[in-house]
């Protein structure tokens, strides 16, 4: 399996200082402390992880809705990634994944099962075991 390189650099203070974090094969991502933390416009750490969770889930979630004989036909996953002050320090506390498919040959019950067990199996979900609460909230669509 091939891997995935990925890059960032911090230039400054904490207060002052810029970021940039760069996958090898995708766009720059700048952030500064005010992106990250005080809900400035931009982007920041952890909603990194949560496009990397939603993307791995949703290529994870069709892969399940195959094999169970089903045809996916469009998934929209979206993450929200809670951080929270804790024991002096910062911590991922919770991420709620929002996701919509359409799909073609499976009953609600048994997507929901395929959803369940997808939240748990998926690369990027297994990587993220010390998040306290990964949610999923998942609707067939139509």
């Amino acid at each position: 399996m091939p891997k995935s390189n990925a890059h960032a650099t911090w230039k400054g203070t904490l207060k002052s200082g810029t970021g940039t974090m760069k996958p090898d094969n995708a766009a720059e991502i700048p952030f500064t402390m005010g992106t990250r933390f005080e809900g400035e416009k931009g982007s920041n750490p952890e909603e990194v992880i949560g496009a990397a969770l939603a993307g791995c889930f949703s290529m994870a979630l069709s892969l399940g809705l195959e094999k169970a004989g089903a045809k996916p036909v469009n998934i929209r996953t979206n993450a929200e990634v809670n951080l929270e002050s804790r024991d002096g320090g910062f911590a991922i506390t919770a991420i709620h994944l929002d996701t919509e498919v359409e799909a073609e040959g499976v009953d609600d019950e048994s997507f929901q099962e395929i959803a369940e067990a997808t939240k748990s199996s998926c690369p990027v979900s297994k990587a993220l075991a010390a998040v306290d609460t990964i949610e999923l909230s998942a609707r067939l669509a139509g």
